[in-house]
């Protein structure tokens, strides 16, 4: 057993989970320049991947995800690793939070605090959607179904995990039909 690689996941993880705020989506920037370019631990495209299953799955995308990476770099240990790194800010930083924030709550300074967190998370997650989107759609299908998966998750009550599922079976329906053609 590596405890080098463990301790590796368990930090990087440790400083994503303690730095991500706004949920999972708030993350994918931190994922792509730690898991992607300066461990590489897997590419920008099995990132995507490893991020979509990890929205299908049940649970919380930023601990699948942990665990996905974890489990692909040093097996069921690396996976428990990855996933303890990230949930462990949340726990410390919950317990902390609850402990002293019902007493600070009503102060403007906190108030204002909180809303500039937002905006940085809101900037954060548009980056990363342009970037997704760039190395996302590559012909026309892949814009019509991102343009159809925008409206149904931001204007229709359609499970945001149905449009994901949907977007996936319309890849690989359009896959087969395009192989059925060129063969």
């Amino acid at each position: 057993m590596n405890t080098k690689k463990l301790a590796e996941l368990y930090v990087s993880f440790f400083k994503i989970g303690g730095l991500t705020f706004g949920g999972g989506l708030a993350m994918l920037p931190m994922l792509q320049r730690e898991v992607v370019q300066k461990h590489g631990w897997c590419t920008e495209e099995e990132l995507l991947d490893i991020y979509a299953i990890g929205q299908c799955t049940p649970g919380i995308i930023a601990v699948n995800t942990a665990t996905y990476v974890g489990y692909k770099q040093a097996g069921f240990i690396g996976g428990v690793s990855g996933t303890l790194g990230m949930v462990s800010p949340s726990l410390i930083i919950i317990c902390l939070v609850a402990s002293i924030l019902n007493n600070f709550i009503h102060m403007p300074v906190v108030l204002h605090a909180l809303a500039g967190i937002r905006i940085v998370v809101c900037a954060l997650m548009l980056n990363t959607v342009v970037s997704m989107m760039k190395k996302g759609i590559i012909d026309k299908l892949g814009a019509l179904v991102f343009l159809v998966a925008f409206i149904l998750a931001c204007f229709t009550p359609v499970p945001t995990a149905l449009v994901i599922v949907l977007s996936g079976v319309t890849g690989i329906i359009a896959k087969h039909i395009e192989g059925r053609r060129n063969a």
